[in-house]
Order: C-alpha cells, then structure tokens, then sequence
C-alpha cells in the first residue's frame, strides 16, 4: 500500500489543529513544533488544502489556518483529494487496456489488490478528522 508522507504529514497537521483549537487560528509554526513536520513542508501541503477548502487563512497578527468546516465533516479521503493522492493497493492502473505486467492480461493477484484498494478508500471515507481526536 502507497500512501505518501504529503498526506500522513497533511492528516497530522489537520489533526493538530481540530485537537488545540478548532475556531481560532493556529499558525504553521506551532503545528510544525508540535508534530515535528518542517514549516517549509506544512506551508506547501497548506497551499494545496487552502485551494481545495479544507482550510482558510486568517491574516494579522493573531492570524494562521483554521479549518473551513468542523472536523466532523472533514473525511480524511477529502483530504488525500485535495493533495492529488489516492491510497493504491495496485501498481498498475486498473483501468488501462494494458495489463498489470505490460502484457494483455491482468496478474494472478490483480483482483485482490484491487478488492482491498475498496476496502481501504472506503475505511477512509467513513474517517472522519473528529475520528482522529477523540482517540
């Protein structure tokens, strides 16, 4: 299973902010301390949420992020959307006339994988972010 360091970083961060303080904004500095995640890092993971309104930024002195809704209807698959990832389970694209190994064909196991990638993304979009904080 491929899930990449963007998305687990992006999860984290989302669930820092749900868990300290939901309404008022928290700055990219306090996440990156708190969840030991490089600024530079969160700043770019930010930019994409920002654009998919998973989260709003708040200018000023007291300004930062804060979620654009509450954490109880952000599912964690809005947010790999929102970075342009998906959980794979299979290395080929199970759409494509090709098969897995380049031949016509599909691989022994491709039916598997494939069955647990629905399991997976379905795990993910019955999470919630709340999910994460009330644990």
């Amino acid at each position: 299973m491929r899930l990449n360091t963007k998305s687990r970083y992006a999860v984290m961060a989302l669930a820092d902010m749900a868990r300290f303080n939901e309404n008022n904004p928290i700055s990219l500095r306090d996440i990156s301390l708190r969840q030991s995640i490089s600024l530079q890092y969160l700043e770019q993971i930010f930019l994409k949420l920002k654009k998919n309104n998973i989260v709003k930024s708040i200018r000023g002195s007291n300004g930062g992020y804060i979620l654009s809704k509450k954490a109880e209807y952000i599912k964690l698959s809005e947010i790999f959307v929102a970075l342009n990832e998906n959980v794979k389970t299979i290395g080929c694209d199970k759409n494509s006339k090709k098969g897995c190994n380049g031949r016509t064909t599909k691989c022994i196991t491709h039916n598997l994988w494939d069955e647990l990638d629905l399991h997976i993304n379905a795990f993910f979009e019955n999470k919630k972010l709340k999910d994460l904080i009330n644990n």
